[in-house]
């Protein structure tokens, strides 16, 4: 059975935590313990029948203010595909969060109140699914039991949206009217809804396909552990532990080990102790090479005839996720996978605008929840793809020294 990652967004009061809480209501996801306390909390709140965002609001203050502040993660099953959750804040001061949440997702659903329709915090988090290349948008327009179940409103919205997918570039985006508080077209097609004749979320997100997003072209592979017993048995063993990114290894195969540049050759592929011929992403895998070569955690092993970049001056783009903003000059922890360097960034040549994408100028410094497009030096070479070609092994972090937090997201170029 696969798994489908997906995250929810929106603007405040869009109904996400709902939304959620109504899919694991409606497929049967809720245990009866589960379901004894959500109703207790909610009798306490005087919210109604049931107050489904309890579900994933689990923060004492969001909780308070009926407001979503971190990124919640649910999980849930149907007999078709497993799925993981994440429930991400609608405010402005915390997009940070929601760019973690959509890191790893191969699916967004976009809410949209159906009376407010396309605003700009819609457009600040398409733009975030957009840089990070999520291949799959699903734009739910919720609370049509507010607009009297109107066609006119949900076409009207279709078509605000459409320009901005397109200025974007999105890829496959989806169109569901739903009223999540009532349950309509989430689990099960609504009859308030009979004009549409599209398919109900829960349906949409079991068949949506997730195997295409792995690429299987581009081998890929970062030792993330260097394992030698020496034992008398296995005096001589030397195996690199890791996953494998991207791409498919087979026993035999000529590859070089970056950034050294030393050739070598797979003489044994071992999957959970037993050995293979071949192994593909996002398999976890330990490679025996023909050669002894001093080989450390953060290495790449790819194929001679398929090398990626490798260089120490990288051209980023950047997502501050810090409170205390970032200067030109400043150095930090770069963690790339597996691989940790030192760090500066050097310059800052532009920043995007969230609701145009336009280049703006950077005047002083850069603040939280601003994009810019900066210069990155790191002590030692990093090896890499473009994101845009492969996200797996083209995005990376920055750590502060200090205080060992993350600071910002990078998406190399």
């Amino acid at each position: 059975m696969d798994l489908l990652r997906f995250i929810t967004a929106g603007s405040v009061d869009d109904g996400k935590s709902t939304l959620i809480g109504r899919l694991l209501y409606d497929s049967k996801n809720i245990l009866v313990d589960q379901l004894e306390a959500l109703e207790k909390q909610t009798r306490n709140k005087a919210a109604g029948p049931i107050d489904l965002a309890l579900l994933t609001d689990g923060l004492r203050a969001e909780r308070e203010q009926g407001i979503t502040i971190d990124v919640a993660y649910r999980y849930f099953s149907t007999p078709k595909r497993k799925f993981i959750i994440a429930d991400a804040p609608g405010h402005v001061q915390y997009t940070r969060n929601m760019i973690t949440g959509a890191s790893n997702a191969s699916l967004i659903i976009i809410l949209i109140d159906a009376r407010q329709g396309v605003v700009e915090q819609t457009r600040r988090h398409s733009i975030i699914a957009s840089l990070l290349k999520i291949p799959h948008v699903v734009v739910a327009i919720n609370k049509m039991d507010l607009v009297e179940y109107s066609q006119d409103v949900f076409n009207n919205i279709v078509i605000d949206y459409s320009e901005v997918a397109r200025q974007l570039n999105l890829g496959e985006v989806t169109y569901i009217p739903i009223s999540a508080l009532n349950g309509d077209n989430i689990v099960d097609p609504s009859e308030k809804i009979g004009w549409y004749e599209g398919k109900p979320l829960l349906q949409h997100l079991e068949e949506v396909p997730v195997d295409s997003n792995i690429n299987l072209t581009d081998a890929r592979f970062q030792v993330q552990f260097v394992i030698r017993p020496q034992t008398e048995d296995l005096h001589d063993y030397r195996g690199y532990a890791g996953k494998i990114i991207s791409g498919i290894y087979k026993v035999g195969d000529k590859v070089k080990i970056l950034p050294a540049g030393i050739e070598s050759e797979i003489t044994s592929l071992e999957i959970a102790g037993k050995p293979v011929q071949e192994a593909f992403a996002p398999q976890a895998v330990v490679i025996q090479l023909k050669d002894d070569i001093d080989i450390s955690r953060g290495d790449a092993i790819v194929p001679i005839d398929s090398e990626p970049a490798t260089g120490n001056e990288l051209e980023v783009l950047i997502s501050w996720l810090d409170d205390k903003p970032l200067v030109p000059g400043n150095k930090y922890l770069l963690q790339h996978n597996s691989r940790l360097v030192r760090a500066i960034v050097r310059g800052v040549e532009y920043k995007l605008d969230v609701n145009t994408l336009q280049q703006q100028p950077v005047e002083g410094q850069v603040k939280l929840n601003e994009v810019v497009k900066a210069t990155i030096k790191t002590a030692s070479p990093l090896v890499y793809d473009p994101f845009e070609r492969l996200q797996a092994n083209g995005s990376a972090i920055l750590i502060d020294e200090t205080s060992n937090s993350t600071v910002g997201a990078v998406l190399l170029q």
